[in-house]
Formats: C-alpha cells, structure tokens, sequence
C-alpha cells in the first residue's frame, strides 16, 4: 500500500477511534497504531502520533489505552529523535499528554532523557521539551499560593528559580544557558522575566536565612539572568538554534 494511503487511513482510524471509541478504541485496532509507529515513511509516523494526541489528549478515552501504553510507550519515547522534525515535535507534545492524562506512565529514567532536548538545536522541538520540563519539573500545582519566606514577595518565583538552577547544574550542559532559556521562554515566561526577584535572590544576605545560593548556583543564576534579558532584547533564538530539516539532538 502506497504510504499516501497509509497515512490516510491510519489518520482516519484515528478520528473514528476518538469519535465512536465504543465500537473502534480497542486492542484490535490500536496494534496498527503501534505498527505505523514504525513506519518508514515520515508522513504516516506523524499522522499516527496526531491521531494519537487526539486519544491521550481526550481524559474519558486514556483508560482503554493501558495495554497499548504498555507494549508502544518506550517507542514513542525514543521518537524525538526521529530524523524528521515535524515528527519529533509531535512525539514530544504527545508525551506531554500522556504525562499529564496517565499516571505514572512515565518512569524517572523516562523523564531524564525527554528534559535533554531542551538543549536540542532544532528550536520547536526544544520548545515542545520546555513545556514538558516546565510542566513536569518547575511548575508545581498550589506554587501561586506559595508564600515568601522572610517577609519577602518571591514565593513561587524564588522557587521556581531554584529548581531551575538545580536542574541546570544536575544536566552537566554548562555552557547552554541561552538555550535552556530559549526553550523555557514561551511556557515560563512570568518567573523568566521577573528580574526583581533574580536580582533579590542574588543580593540576599546569608544572615537573613540559610538558604542563601552557593557561589556555583550564584554564577548560574548571573547566567540565568544575562540570558532572558537577552532573550526579552533580542526576540530570537541564541546561536546556532534553528529550524532544521533534520533533529540536532544535543
């Protein structure tokens, strides 16, 4: 079967599946989802991983889908770093979904190697990986309401931060902070542009309370800061970070 016809089909059982999930969302006709997961021709990968994003997106639908998680999850893992861009980035927002509608489908191990591509060169599939890291690692539900230490204003900011920088230092890509920014800008834009509450982070006084930065977390942060004011500046991507036809992974 010619892939045009493939692609079709696969895209098609994909809106019948989310449509009439009764007769059509179930173990018989999930396994071709899970074979065209595999297919050589780039086109027809992408309609499955859409179609997909339409089930894993739809709450009431990702009960059926245990079993096909199970025996597809590591795949459609490894599928960021497809050689086809568009591909990559819809694997990408499709695990964003799978994490947020299936619990603990995703191991630790799982998440470790997804919060990489936030260094990819290829910015949209970076972009994709910031709002998972974001969503996944920096964004806690209730940080709103979190209130500041010391009489301070910085709750959620001043958190949100340190995890940041954590997470930074604990990925050993040091000389990368342009880009960690450049991903993260459109998902944590409020707490990358509060420079108010960098510039307090950095000047806070170790008297005051023992949670003061280290002098390697001091640095970052210095970083952190030179980055998004440059980002807000510029409004393009750092160096070397386009959109390629092929995926730079990192």
């Amino acid at each position: 079967v010619i892939p045009e016809i493939r692609a079709t089909c696969i895209e098609e059982a994909g809106n019948w599946m989310k449509t009439y999930p009764d007769g059509f969302l179930n173990d018989s006709y999930l396994k071709y989802f899970g074979w065209m997961l595999y297919d050589k021709q780039a086109e027809v990968r992408l309609k499955c991983l859409l179609g997909l994003q339409g089930i894993y997106g739809t709450k009431e639908l990702v009960s059926r889908m245990d079993l096909f998680t199970s025996r597809f999850k590591d795949r459609i893992v490894s599928m960021p770093l497809d050689k086809d861009h568009e591909v990559a980035v819809q694997a990408m927002k499709l695990l964003m979904l799978m994490s947020q509608n299936c619990e603990n489908v995703l191991s630790a191990e799982d998440c470790e190697t997804l919060y990489q591509f936030v260094y990819a060169t290829h910015r949209p599939l970076a972009a994709a990986a910031g709002e998972f890291l974001y969503k996944r690692l920096l964004s806690h539900e209730g940080d709103e309401e979190v209130k500041p230490k010391g009489g301070g204003k910085f709750g959620a900011s001043t958190d949100q931060l340190k995890r940041l920088i954590c997470f930074f230092l604990e990925s050993e890509i040091h000389k990368h902070v342009a880009y960690l920014i450049d991903s993260l800008w459109d998902w944590a834009g409020k707490f990358l542009k509060d420079w108010e509450c960098m510039t307090t982070l950095l000047l806070k006084n170790t008297e005051e309370d023992g949670e003061a930065l280290s002098d390697t977390q001091e640095s970052v942060l210095i970083e952190i800061i030179l980055a998004t004011v440059r980002e807000a500046a510029e409004g393009h991507p750092p160096v070397g970070r386009g959109a390629a036809k092929k995926v730079s992974a990192f």
